[in-house]
C-alpha cells in the first residue's frame, strides 16, 4: 500500500497557514489594483468557462496550492486511478469510473481483462434495448408499447438517473415519461405509481446484488400491484414480469428468482461505486428516454473532462485548481458548508446529485491507511435553484456571519425562449446570475447605503460586508455532453480533494452500521417483545409510541 501523505506536514501547508494569516480579502482593491485579475483567474475545460477571480485564489495562494498538489502527489494518484490500480484500498478494489466514457477502442487493464471493451459490449446491449422501447417493438404483456418508465433504486442507483433525467427533459423523446422510485417509505412508490396504465409501464429494478432492501422491497410491491391491476382487468397475466420488469444486476440466478428474464439484465462492475455510475447500466433509464445518440453524448461530455483532468497542465487544471480551492477555503478559512446554486431550472436534483458525490466520497475520519485524519474533511453541500434560492437563504451568505463559498453555474441560451413584449425572460434570469456574485464579492459600503438616503439607523442593517468568495461557470447550453462534462468536474473536485486529505474517497462504511440496525430493529417494530427488550431506553419508546398510535 501506498501511504498518504500527511498534508499538515508538508512545507506547502506552511506556506498556507503563513498566506492565510496575513490575506485580507479585499475584492474592490484587488480588481482595482490588477486589471488582469479576470483573465489570470479563468479557465476553460471543454465547454465550460469557469471565473475564480471572485474566489480568494491570489497569485501567492495559487502557487501554494498547487506546491501542495505536488507534495501530496495527487497527479500521481490521478495517473493510478486512471489505470486501474486498486486505490479503493478498503474494499481491494479499482476506481474506473472512468472507463465508463472511454472511447471504443481505448483499453484499460484490471485482473488481465480489458474492461473498456465490457464497457462496450454492456452499452451495445443497453442501447439495443433502448432502441427495442423507443420504436415500439419491445411492448407489454397486452401488446401496447411502453408509454412509462418506472426506475426502482436507491442512493447512487436513483440520484443520477433522476437528476440527469430532470437535467435533460428537452432531449426526451415525447412518447415516453420516465418516474423513480427510491425510498421505502410506501408513499414513495404509491405516489409514482398514481396514474400509470399497467400495461404500457415497463420497471427497470437497478441493485448490483438484487439484494438492496429498499429496492428490492420497491420492486416486490410493484410487480403486486401490476398483477393485482392485471387480474382486475380480467387480463391474463402469465409472464407479464418478464414482460414488464428488466433489471440492472450482475446477480443473474436472484434476478431469475424475481421473474426477469436474465437475459434482459444489464450488468456493471464492482469497480463502479454507485455515487459514479450514472454513465454505466444504472444510467439505462436514462438512455431509452433520451436516446442512444444522446447518451453516447452524455459520456462523451464526461471524457472530455476526463481528458482535461488527465492532460491539462496543473496551473490550467480546472477540477485541479477547484479542488485545491475547496481545502483552502475548509481547512483555512473554516468553511464548513459549499452551496451549488445552478441558474437553471433543470438542474433542479444537481444540488442533491452533488451531496452524495462528495459527502459520501469525503465524509470520513481515517485515512486509507487507517490511521487518523489530521485536518478537517469534506463540506456540507447544499443548494437550490437561482433565482428560488435568493428569496430562501441568500440572506446568509450575504449577510450572515458564516463563510459559504458559492458555486454558480448558468448557460448562455434558454431551452425556452420567452419575452413578454418589454422583456427577455432569459436575460432577467441572467442578470440575476451576475448581480448576485457581483454583489457577493463588491458589497455596498456604509457611504453607498446613506449616499441611497437610508435613515442613520438602519445603515448598519443595510451594509453588505463583500468579500464572499464565489465562483462562476457557465457554458453555452445545457446539454448531454455538457451535463456529462459538469458531473465529471464535480467528480475530479472531490477526488482532489479526496487526495489532500489522505482519504479513500471510493468506500461508504459509514452507511452499513443504520442499516445493519435497522435490520435487526425490524422484528421489534413488528411486535417482537424480546427484540424490544433488548433496546435501549429511548428507541423502546420511540418503538412503543409508534405502537400505540397506530391506526
Amino acid at each position: 500500500m501506498v501511504k498518504p501523505v500527511d498534508a499538515t506536514q508538508t512545507s506547502a501547508w506552511n506556506e498556507l497557514k503563513k498566506l492565510n494569516d496575513n490575506l485580507q480579502v479585499d475584492f474592490r482593491s484587488w480588481f482595482d489594483d490588477d486589471p488582469q485579475r479576470v483573465e489570470k483567474h479563468s479557465y476553460a475545460a471543454g465547454d465550460l468557462f469557469v471565473d475564480l477571480s471572485k474566489s480568494f485564489m491570489t497569485d501567492e495562494i495559487k502557487a501554494a496550492l498547487l506546491n501542495l498538489a505536488r507534495e501530496v502527489n495527487v497527479v500521481e494518484r490521478r495517473d493510478a486511478m486512471f489505470s486501474g490500480e486498486k486505490i479503493n484500498v478498503t474494499e481491494g478494489r479499482a476506481v474506473l469510473h472512468t472507463a465508463l466514457r472511454q472511447p471504443e477502442g481505448n483499453s484499460v487493464l484490471v485482473d488481465g481483462e480489458d474492461v473498456v471493451s465490457g464497457v462496450h459490449e454492456v452499452l451495445a446491449k443497453i442501447f439495443e434495448f433502448a432502441e427495442r422501447v423507443r420504436s415500439g417493438e419491445w411492448c407489454g404483456i397486452t401488446g401496447r408499447p411502453i408509454q412509462t418508465i418506472v426506475n426502482i433504486g436507491i442512493g447512487g442507483s436513483d440520484l443520477g438517473p433522476v437528476m440527469a433525467y430532470e437535467a435533460l427533459k428537452p432531449y426526451v423523446a415525447e412518447n415516453l415519461e420516465c418516474r423513480f422510485i427510491s425510498n421505502i417509505d410506501p408513499t414513495d412508490l404509491g405516489e409514482k405509481l398514481r396514474g400509470i396504465d399497467p400495461e404500457t409501464v415497463l420497471f427497470i429494478v437497478a441493485s448490483k446484488t438484487f439484494t438492496t432492501l429498499e429496492t428490492l422491497t420497491n420492486a416486490r410491491q410493484a410487480r403486486a400491484w401490476l398483477l393485482e391491476e392485471f387480474e382486475a382487468r380480467g387480463i391474463d397475466a402469465d409472464g407479464a414480469v418478464a414482460k414488464h420488469f428488466v433489471a440492472v444486476s450482475t446477480n443473474l440466478k436472484k434476478v431469475a428468482e424475481f421473474g426477469i428474464d436474465p437475459a434482459n439484465s444489464f450488468g456493471f462492475w464492482d469497480w463502479v461505486g454507485g455515487r459514479y455510475s450514472v454513465g454505466s447500466a444504472v444510467g439505462t433509464s436514462l438512455a431509452v428516454a433520451i436516446g442512444p445518440q444522446g447518451f453516447a453524448d452524455f459520456l462523451g461530455g464526461f471524457n472530455t473532462m476526463d481528458e482535461h483532468f488527465r492532460h491539462a497542465e496543473p496551473s490550467q487544471n480546472v477540477p485541479l485548481l477547484m479542488g485545491l480551492l475547496n481545502v483552502f477555503y475548509c481547512n483555512f478559512r473554516g468553511a464548513a458548508t459549499h452551496v451549488v446554486l445552478p441558474y437553471s431550472q433543470y438542474l433542479h436534483r444537481f444540488p442533491a446529485y452533488l451531496q452524495q458525490l462528495t459527502m459520501e466520497s469525503n465524509g470520513k475520519r481515517v485515512r486509507w491507511d487507517g490511521t487518523p485524519v489530521t485536518s478537517s474533511t469534506g463540506e456540507v453541500f447544499w443548494g437550490e435553484p437561482g433565482t428560488n434560492g435568493q428569496h430562501a437563504f441568500y440572506q446568509l451568505i450575504h449577510q450572515g456571519t458564516q463563510l459559504i463559498p458559492a458555486d454558480f453555474i448558468a448557460f448562455s441560451n434558454p431551452t425556452y425562449a420567452l419575452k413578454d413584449g418589454e422583456a427577455d425572460q432569459h436575460e432577467l434570469f441572467l442578470g440575476n446570475f451576475f448581480g448576485q456574485t457581483k454583489a457577493l464579492a463588491f458589497g455596498k459600503t456604509e457611504d453607498e447605503v446613506r449616499a441611497e438616503g437610508a435613515r442613520e439607523e438602519i445603515v448598519s442593517a443595510r451594509v453588505f460586508p463583500g468579500n464572499k468568495p464565489t465562483t462562476s461557470i457557465m457554458a453555452p447550453a445545457l446539454t448531454p455532453s455538457v451535463l456529462g462534462q459538469l458531473i465529471a468536474l464535480y467528480e475530479h473536485i472531490t477526488f482532489v480533494q479526496g487526495i489532500v486529505w489522505g482519504i479513500d474517497s471510493f468506500d461508504q462504511w459509514g452507511v452499513e452500521l443504520g442499516k445493519q440496525m435497522a435490520n435487526q430493529l425490524t422484528k421489534a417494530v413488528a411486535g417482537d417483545e424480546e427484540e424490544l427488550a433488548k433496546q435501549d431506553l429511548s428507541t423502546r419508546a420511540l418503538i412503543e409510541f409508534y405502537r400505540d398510535t397506530r391506526f
